[in-house]
C-alpha cells in the first residue's frame, strides 16, 4: 500500500496543507443551474475580480480583472445565489477544485472555485 508524503516525511506533516480561497468581486451574469446525469444539482457562476491596484503601474490604464468560474454544490449557497443579480458584489469562500469529465474530443478538465460560503456585500443602485 502506498503511503502519503505526510506519512513518510515528518517535516511535511508538520506544515499542513491548505486549500482556501476568498474572493470579493462582481457577479458577471445570472447563475446557471445544471442537473448532472447523476441527478446532482449544481449552480455555476462567474465572478469578476479586480486585481490589486497597488501592484500595478500608476497611470490611466483600465483596471486589470480576473474572471473566475465558481460552482455551488451546497444547497444553502445555491439558495443565496438565487437572490443575487448580475453586478452584485459577492464574497465567496471555498476551495480551488479541478473537475474532470469525458468530452467528445477526449478527457477534459477545468479549475474552478467550489463555493462553501457566499455573502452579498453590495447591490448597485
Amino acid at each position: 500500500m502506498a503511503r502519503s508524503a505526510a506519512e513518510t516525511d515528518p517535516a511535511e506533516a508538520a506544515v499542513g496543507h491548505c486549500n482556501e480561497v476568498r474572493l470579493v468581486g462582481r457577479l458577471a451574469a445570472d447563475p446557471v443551474r445544471r442537473e448532472l446525469p447523476s441527478g446532482d444539482l449544481l449552480v455555476q457562476f462567474r465572478l469578476v475580480v479586480e486585481r490589486d491596484r497597488t501592484r500595478r503601474q500608476a497611470g490611466p490604464r483600465a483596471p486589470t480583472i480576473d474572471t473566475l468560474d465558481c460552482t455551488a454544490w451546497r444547497k444553502d449557497v445555491q439558495r443565496s445565489l438565487a437572490s443575487c443579480l448580475p453586478g452584485d458584489v459577492l464574497e465567496v469562500s471555498g476551495a480551488l477544485r479541478r473537475r474532470f469529465w469525458r468530452a467528445p474530443g477526449g478527457p477534459a478538465s477545468r479549475s474552478e472555485v467550489e463555493a462553501g460560503r457566499l455573502r452579498r456585500l453590495l447591490r448597485p443602485a
